[in-house]
This record gives C-alpha cells, structure tokens and sequence, in this order.
C-alpha cells in the first residue's frame, strides 16, 4: 500500500522559497517506495470514488446537522416549516394585497407558496455551501475526507428540510382545490434536476467562500435579487405583458435556473399553471442547468481540493 509523505518543514532563513522544485534525490527516493505527498489532489475518478464510499457519511452528517440546526428552539424541527410559511405570508401581504401582484394570477395561493418553498431550497443551499469550507475548518484540518462531502452534505440536508415543507404545500394545495393527478410525479424529476444544479452552485461557492470569508455577508444580498428577477412574487408573463423589454432581458428572465425549477414544480403541481405558462423547451432548460453547473462545480471545487483549510 503507498505510503504518504508528509509535507517537508519550514526551510529556514536564507533557504530556497517555497515553491521551487523538490531535491531530484528526493523526488526519486520517494517514488521508489511508493510514498505521495501528503494531501495531494487525487484523479478526478479517484476523487469520484473516494467520495462514493464516505456516501454514508455524507447522509449521517447532513442527518445530524439537520437536527442540531433548531435544536436550541423550543419549537424545534417546526421551524422547518414555519419559516417558509411565514415568509409566504409576509410575501402574499405584501406583494398580493398591497401591490396587487395575485391580480391575474389564478391560483395565487399555491402559485406563491410553491415559488416560495422552492426558491428557498435553492437559497439555503447555495447559502449553506458558501459556508460548507469556511465554516468546519476543524474538521477539514483534523480529519482527510473529501472535501466535497461538506457542500453535497449541506445541499442534502435543505433537500430533507424541502420534503419537510413539501408535507405542508400538499395540504395547502389541496385545501386551495387542487387535485391530485399524474403530473405530480413531475416533481421527482424537477427536484432531482434542481438538487444537481444546487449542489454545483455550491460547490463553486464553497471554493469562493473558502479564500473569502466574507462573501458570506454578500451572498443574502445577491440572494434576494435573484429572487425578485426570478417569479417567485408575481407571473413574468404578467409582468412582461404589454412593456417593450428588449428581447435578451425577456429570454434571460425566462431561462434564469432559479425561474425554470419554479416554472415545473407550479406545472406539476397547479392545475391552472398550463403549458403556455411555460417557456420554450423547459425541460431542456432544467436538465441543461443541472448537467452544466454539476459538472463545472463538481471540477471547479476538485482543482482546489488540496487547498481547502490551509490558508
């Protein structure tokens, strides 16, 4: 079996800078019995397989984060709910009474809630894998893993707190009218899709916010105005309707990721929300996304795996 070399010790004063080339000797002295060094970026099929087999571990810690995340609330785990229930509510207040955003909008109670739960799934993953790095150093220092397991863990445990609220979106649909009928099982796939393109996005962001802290402060900002250019309020269609937008603005609005997911879960799961509702070739759209970002932040974050906790 390989042996691993640890990394040499600080070269003292007048010696070469880190970062030249390693001694020949040593170089060859170390191949000849099979030693690496320490922390070393594997292939990107190692790097797959290797985080294949702490599978178990992914769940277990996402499992235990979920449950720790409201364990200080005397309500506990009905935070979990509640939050984007009151959120939809402030929203519905808002935005359909106030400006008037439900008008047109058939349905707008579960249009919004919809719009709400999943946006948030989005919001609280890249959120989360922003931090994924930057926020469990002692863990990344103390133990070898990959580190890939820290913003898939993350993005696992806002998909477990989702089908939490999904149980309360059932019962408000139903309680609104809706029925339901085979285009349910359109969510497996959209939130599959949605769940591969959330875990990309924060992958990239848990390599960002690893060098740079404080994006994390940034990121609620950037958050909440890809939420208002992304339906969760109101109908782009309505919206659009009747104003002389330029054309890329219309197209970029209706292929927005965040937008697109929104889009299919309202379709599956409105009565009303019909395919003309939809823009052109949404399907595609969703499964673009999440095989374009999933695969970009997947190698994206690989390229810094021997970086992560050293600086």
């Amino acid at each position: 079996m390989p042996q691993t070399l640890a990394p040499p010790a600080p070269a003292p004063a007048g010696a070469p800078a880190s970062g030249t080339s390693p001694d020949p000797e040593l170089s060859a002295l170390a191949e000849r019995h099979g030693l690496t060094v320490s922390g070393a970026r594997p292939s990107l099929s190692e790097y797959v397989r290797q985080l294949w087999d702490r599978r178990h571990f992914i769940s277990a810690f996402a499992g235990a984060k979920l449950t720790a995340q409201y364990s200080q609330a005397k309500l506990g785990q009905v935070w979990q709910v509640a939050t984007p229930l009151l959120n939809a509510f402030v929203y519905y207040l808002i935005f359909g009474l106030l400006i008037g955003t439900r008008k047109g909008v058939p349905d707008f109670v579960p249009f919004l809630v919809t719009g709400v739960f999943i946006f948030t799934f989005t919001q609280s993953s890249v959120m989360a894998g922003t931090r994924s790095i930057s926020g469990n150093l002692g863990l990344v220092r103390a133990l070898h893993f990959p580190r890939a397991c820290l913003p898939v863990s993350f993005c696992l445990m806002q998909l477990q707190q989702l089908l939490f609220s999904m149980g309360v979106l059932v019962v408000i649909l139903l309680g609104y009218g809706q029925i339901p009928t085979w285009s349910w099982l359109l969510v497996i796939p959209a939130l599959t899709l949605q769940f591969v393109f959330n875990t990309g996005l924060a992958m990239v962001m848990a390599r960002l916010g690893s060098k740079t802290p404080d994006l994390a402060q940034l990121m609620p900002f950037i958050m909440r105005t890809w939420m208002y250019a992304s339906g969760v309020m109101f109908s782009i269609d309505l919206i659009l309707k009747g104003k002389h937008v330029p054309a890329f603005v219309e197209v970029l609005l209706n292929a927005n990721p965040a937008a697109v997911y929104i889009d299919l879960m309202r379709f599956a799961l409105i009565d009303s929300f019909t395919h003309d509702k939809l823009p052109p070739h949404v399907w595609a759209f969703a499964g673009g996304w999440a095989l374009l970002m999933g695969v970009v932040g997947f190698v994206y974050f690989w390229k810094a795996e021997e970086r992560y906790g050293r600086g």
